[in-house]
């Protein structure tokens, strides 16, 4: 008999944002193994090599070897995404420090360009802690109370400084791994939950305590999942002046799978 074909190894990153992409993948046991964590966990995993596939943060590509991206499919914003907040107790030209979540790589790199870049900023980073402004990604930042505070929603302040959309993560792959059946596995994932759309969101208004008219506002017009030219040129852009800064190496051309 023919030898058992090992399980590719996914892993997800845990929040509402990414839903549609792995709606899916739960129901596929037989042709692979899911787990979920944050961002820089799923990152992490991936290039110590625990995981053959990572929806990994956007910059994490320029900082592990030999990935492949999965082409067409992303986490992406064209404007206002309203999960990836710097929210400040000052104005914004007295920020003198501020506090990075750690789950986040790609939005870290991103503050501190927009800081630098669009407001001539140059404050304190520090992972976690008090600080006069704080990063807030993800679910919590759907729930953080705002009133009163200063918020920068930092896809729409990418917009306003580059004109592009901002991609905020996407699945790569390891080397060695059959890039083509994860594609297949990966889009037939975010088919399914384009075709079952009313019943994610009410699933994820279950979980999430969120209202309905909250997640589906989110999940179909906050967020894009079929990347573009234009989602791309933002991206090339982005590793560019990431680099320019010294935040990662010097950039290398994205490679599809």
């Amino acid at each position: 008999m023919p030898a058992a074909r090992s399980q590719i190894r996914l892993g997800a990153v845990d929040y509402l944002n990414a839903r549609p992409l792995v709606y899916g993948l739960e129901m596929r046991s037989d042709l692979f193994t899911l787990r979920f964590d944050v961002p820089s966990k799923c990152a992490a995993l991936l290039h110590e090599g625990s995981i053959d596939v990572g929806m990994i943060p956007s910059i994490e590509y320029q900082r592990i070897p030999g990935l492949r991206v999965v082409a067409g499919l992303g986490i992406a914003a064209a404007s206002e995404v309203r999960s990836v907040l710097l929210v400040s107790d000052v104005s914004r030209e007295k920020i003198r420090s501020v506090a990075l979540d750690p789950a986040s790589r790609t939005s870290a790199v991103l503050t501190r360009l927009l800081l630098k870049r669009r407001y001539g900023i140059d404050p304190e980073f520090r992972d976690g802690g008090a600080a006069d402004a704080s990063l807030v990604i993800g679910d919590p930042a759907l729930k953080t109370r705002l009133n009163g505070r200063v918020v920068l929603d930092l896809a729409a302040e990418w917009r306003a400084f580059a004109g592009h959309p901002f991609v905020f993560a996407f699945w790569a792959v390891r080397p060695g791994v059959d890039a083509g059946e994860v594609g297949r596995i990966v889009r037939e994932s975010y088919a399914a939950g384009q075709r079952s759309f009313p019943r994610l969101v009410a699933s994820e208004v279950a979980a999430s305590g969120l209202s309905e008219a909250v997640v589906e506002d989110y999940l179909r017009h906050s967020l894009h999942y079929e990347l573009d030219a234009g989602d791309l040129e933002g991206l090339e852009l982005y590793y560019r002046l990431a680099a320019e800064d010294h935040l990662i190496p010097p950039a290398r051309p994205l490679e599809f799978a």
